[in-house]
């Protein structure tokens, strides 16, 4: 049987951190895992790049 998902990018750009980049991922990430997103990649090609978080969920 053929599972369906819909998908979502969600970029963060790296300039809202300052030094908390972590601390404001888990919150983002907390956030979106109550809405039923599961991450499932993340890029980031620089310190000054956004981050990319490419999630799915089940429909």
């Amino acid at each position: 049987m053929s599972e369906r998902f819909q998908h979502k990018v969600v970029e963060v750009p790296a300039s809202l951190f300052g030094g908390k980049l972590t601390r404001r991922l888990q919150e983002a990430l907390d956030k979106l895992g109550a809405q039923g997103w599961e991450l499932v990649a993340v890029t980031q090609n620089s310190s000054l790049d956004a981050v990319r978080l490419f999630l799915k969920k089940g429909l």
